[in-house]
């Protein structure tokens, strides 16, 4: 399967407005089977309706602007349609999903970062107004007359972005996600000690970074 053959950008508009069909009642499996098969846009549409909000909010605890998270989630759902016949139905689609949005995200802050604009977008420096943060993205929106908090959400975004990788990586899939170590040490290929490990430090060093730059 390639690109050409789907419109991503297309689904992304429509999958909310979708019609009840048989294809709602299938599970994730027969979804998958539907679309390696048969090539059915249709079961496509629907995994991107059930797992979109997830894809993005992932990219949004690395990336902290909404445009450049929903892009990334498009390309993760292009990557997802054209791997799936590689797909092995042992694992969960979620886990692949986590791994590779974690991965396009962190290669969008790389490329940011070799053309020198990761300070600004660190900061969320967003001239337009496109960057909703995270906590509106998943919920828990704050006032805007509640400057102090959003201050101390500004300074906390920052720090994680000053973090190693792996431990930001577990970081952002423990708060924004609340995975278990179990869940995130297969989202990171890695052992549940591993995982305990990495959050330990991450936050060890999370307030460490903060304590450093509190003005």
């Amino acid at each position: 399967m390639t690109y050409y053959h789907i419109n991503l950008r297309k689904f992304f508009v429509t999958c909310l407005s979708i019609h009840e069909t048989v294809f709602h009642s299938m599970d994730e499996k027969e979804l998958v089977q539907q679309v390696v098969q048969h090539n059915n846009h249709e079961a496509f549409s629907i995994l991107v309706e059930r797992y979109k909000k997830m894809v993005i909010t992932t990219c949004m605890g690395f990336l902290g602007n909404f445009h450049d998270a929903e892009d990334i989630a498009q390309d993760v759902f292009v990557e997802l349609y054209e791997s799936l016949p590689e797909f092995r139905n042992e694992a969960k689609l979620s886990t692949w999903l986590y791994r590779i949005a974690v991965n396009k995200s962190l290669n969008f802050l790389r490329r940011k970062k070799r053309e020198t604009f990761l300070q600004n977008f660190l900061g969320n420096k967003s001239k337009d107004n496109a960057g909703k943060t995270i906590d509106e993205i998943i919920g828990k929106q704050h006032s805007d007359s509640n400057l102090e908090l959003k201050e101390q959400h500004k300074q906390l975004r920052h720090a994680m972005g000053m973090l190693p990788e792996n431990q930001r990586i577990a970081l952002v899939l423990s708060t924004y996600h609340e995975l278990s170590y179990k869940e995130i040490a297969e989202v990171m290929e890695t052992s549940v000690s591993s995982v305990e490990s990495l959050l330990f430090r991450a936050k060890n060093n999370l307030r460490k970074i903060m304590v450093k730059t509190k003005p």
